[in-house]
């Protein structure tokens, strides 16, 4: 009897445990879910006042960027800055603050924001070699903007182009042409280059060069040159900036005199054709002659 009691407390014992382990188990299980549904509940409401705030801080933030807009367009509106250096200040004002805006918003959701800024500068690197000509022309744009070499409306030559300039552009500056050709110049080779600019000054020199034959009165055509020009109203007569007829070259052919006035940069092209064309027609009228070349041919008739 006694090896059938010991059986039976051994089975006894063996049951008790497994009982006990899968009532512990139940117990860690239930203890899990809890904690888990806790933590759960826990996170969702942190990330929904993480939105809320992060909404609040978006939409007051864009409510202040409107206003600073605003200020800077007031004040370069009373400064009197030019339209196209007004737009791109404001646009580019726009977009370093919506970016400064975003980068705030995406810390406040807790998302790690050294990664963004990573990516940005990496993608900021590829983009800058693969437009380095592009950017050179923007960085063009933006020194032609604040140091204004030249503005709308003035007659500029530079880069082998001459013409009066129609807009400045971020990328290109345009220009059109005494005949109306319409050319883009990249900011770039402008903002480094060299740029004559013959609207920058109120009043401009006119120059001109008059040929008389060999054997003509210098004095009587100096005379009569300065004549013309005084004639004129458009040519200044204010000290240091009187007309002049000075002698300039003896040619081979011809006595070169050199002609000099001041004018309104306004008038330089009227005063210049206009001269010529009096020159041509009323110089021979009063007794001078303009050289052309010519070929003396003298034919001897040897003797026998």
């Amino acid at each position: 009897m006694c090896p059938i009691f010991l059986q039976s407390t051994t089975e006894s014992v063996d049951t008790t445990t497994v009982n006990s382990t899968v009532s512990s188990l139940k117990d860690i299980s239930a203890a899990s879910i809890d904690e888990f549904l806790q933590k759960f509940i826990e996170g969702a409401v942190e990330f929904t006042i993480s939105i809320i705030i992060a909404a609040i801080v978006f939409y007051i933030g864009k409510f202040i960027i409107y206003r600073a807009h605003k200020l800077v367009e007031k004040i370069l509106q009373k400064r009197q800055a030019e339209q196209s250096l007004t737009t791109f200040i404001l646009s580019l004002t726009k977009i370093v603050m919506m970016f400064v805006l975003i980068i705030i918003v995406i810390g406040i959701l807790g998302i790690e924001t050294s990664s963004f800024l990573a990516l940005f500068a990496s993608a900021g690197v590829a983009v800058g070699m693969a437009l380095s000509g592009t950017l050179q022309n923007f960085a063009g744009g933006v020194l032609i903007l604040l140091l204004k070499p030249y503005k709308v409306g003035d007659f500029i030559e530079a880069q082998g182009y001459s013409g009066t300039v129609k807009e400045i552009q971020i990328f290109h500056t345009v220009i059109n042409t005494p005949d109306n050709k319409q050319i883009l110049i990249p900011n770039g080779g402008l903002s480094t280059g060299s740029i004559n600019n013959a609207s920058r000054e109120s009043h401009r020199r006119v120059d001109w060069t008059v040929s008389i034959s060999y054997g003509n009165d210098v004095d009587k055509a100096k005379e009569i040159l300065l004549s013309f020009l005084n004639k004129d109203t458009r040519v200044l007569q204010t000290d240091g900036k009187t007309p002049v007829v000075l002698v300039n070259v003896l040619n081979s052919s011809s006595v070169d005199l050199a002609v000099r006035a001041w004018v309104k940069s306004a008038d330089y092209w009227g005063v210049y054709h206009s001269f010529n064309e009096r020159v041509y027609k009323e110089l021979p009228s009063h007794g001078l002659s303009f050289p052309y070349p010519h070929m003396d041919v003298r034919i001897t008739q040897e003797k026998n």
